[in-house]
């Protein structure tokens, strides 16, 4: 489907700069006649001087201060009207054929500086899910366009549960939240796309119109891999989004007293804590595109986001730890600011660093990048109140682990505690120099 497209769009620029050259040329021409009447009415007189002397001159001067005024207005006219011309022409066909290179570009040159500036920034691989991964992306974006974003596909509430159920398709949630993420198109577009339906819509409560146009991109495309491509093209996004594996999986673990939960929804709901996470099947393929990008990567990241549930389980897909590994690129896990109930009580950063490695049984990360802000009292209190309590970030652990620890003032404070995008793109961006 990309090329035809990419070919009509080609041919349209190429209608459009026709017209773009036949005015520059036009312009051309009228030029070449200005000067022509310029080089008769006042060129030739002053060559003549050169050979003929002062007194030639004069003559000159003398003889052409007969001549009708007009033809040196029509003279400076035409040369005016001619160099406006071949300025307009070739500013449009410049234009056309940006607007045919890049399809996104709004016709704005400050605009095409940024998106050239940012094609050029890092590529940064970000592997997780949930809404942390969507928070570091919206903070990326700003800094590079070179993003790929490798999704966990195990989610199994909600909305995303339903239509995964029904459908037989891969949940579109945490997906959907990343495209949005990373969206360039109108305010208007990706609220239609985080817009969700409310109770009292029938079949259509709780669903999300985002989860809903992806699983109808997956009936037009008969493919869950195009039918993102698709979508992104809608909301011009900077980067791609790759889910972590194409197959159907799920989540199972291994709880505290010894029993076995699966699903994603039961295993947060159990309130237990969790000892091991597995994937089922475990021989999930990984995307061959995702495994490329983590190669090619100047740096990955993984999380924020829940340790149990958005963090391990990409990486619990064969082939994926294994591309961290042996990739050259920085690797850096960002730990979350609060804990989470019944997945990660009580835990400081170094027991998240810990449980992604317990877990994976491979070292996926060379820094980890720790919030040093203490949240206000009052948060801190009606954070208490549902169990979550602040991640102290206890770098020398960290340290001793073999991991270099990096700690900032990562938070944004509201009625909510949460990483702030921009602070966190900053400082991720900062262990690239």
């Amino acid at each position: 489907m990309a090329r035809p497209q990419r070919i009509k769009r080609w041919l349209v620029a190429a209608a459009k700069l026709r017209r773009s050259a036949l005015l520059f040329a036009a312009g051309l021409v009228i030029v070449i006649v200005g000067l022509s009447l310029s080089y008769q009415l006042l060129l030739v007189p002053a060559f003549q001087s050169v050979a003929f002397g002062v007194g030639r001159l004069l003559s000159a001067m003398v003889g052409e201060a007969q001549l009708p005024l007009a033809k040196h207005i029509a003279s400076g006219a035409l040369l005016l009207l001619g160099a406006y011309m071949m300025i307009y022409g070739a500013r449009a066909g410049l234009h056309q054929l940006l607007r045919a290179a890049i399809p996104t570009w709004d016709g704005k040159l400050n605009s095409f500086l940024r998106q050239r500036m940012l094609a050029s920034g890092p590529n940064v691989v970000v592997i997780g899910g949930g809404t942390g991964l969507s928070t570091v992306l919206r903070g990326l974006k700003h800094r590079t366009s070179r993003i790929t974003a490798i999704v966990t596909v195990s989610d199994d509430g909600g909305s995303s549960g339903r239509l995964a159920s029904e459908k037989g398709m891969l949940p579109p949630g945490d997906i959907r939240n990343c495209l949005v993420a990373l969206a360039d198109a109108e305010k208007a577009m990706t609220d239609l796309f985080q817009h969700r339906f409310e109770k009292a819509s029938g079949s259509l409560s709780g669903h999300s119109t985002g989860n809903l146009l992806i699983a109808a991109m997956v009936d037009l495309t008969g493919d869950f891999d195009h039918a993102i491509q698709e979508i992104s093209k809608v909301l011009a996004i900077r980067g791609r989004v790759i889910p972590a594996t194409l197959d159907r999986v799920r989540l199972r673990a291994e709880m505290e007293d010894g029993t076995e939960i699966c699903g994603e929804t039961r295993i947060v709901a159990s309130r237990l804590r969790v000892r091991k996470i597995y994937l089922d099947p475990p021989d999930a393929a990984p995307v061959p595109d995702a495994l490329e990008a983590i190669s090619d990567a100047d740096i990955v990241v993984l999380g924020p986001g829940s340790v149990y549930t958005s963090v391990i389980p990409p990486l619990l897909v064969p082939g994926i730890p294994e591309a961290i590994a042996e990739s050259n690129a920085i690797k850096v896990y960002v730990c979350n600011v609060m804990t989470q109930p019944g997945e990660s009580d009580q835990f400081t950063a170094s027991e998240h660093v810990h449980a992604i490695e317990a877990n994976v049984g491979k070292r996926v990360c060379d820094y980890v990048l720790v919030n040093k802000a203490r949240p206000s009292q009052y948060l801190l209190n009606r954070y208490a109140e549902v169990g979550q309590e602040f991640v102290e970030p206890d770098s020398d652990r960290i340290r001793a682990m073999g991991i270099r620890a990096v700690a900032a003032n990562l938070i944004s404070e509201s009625d909510v505690v949460r990483h702030d995008p921009m602070r966190l793109a900053d400082s991720i961006m900062r262990l690239l120099n």
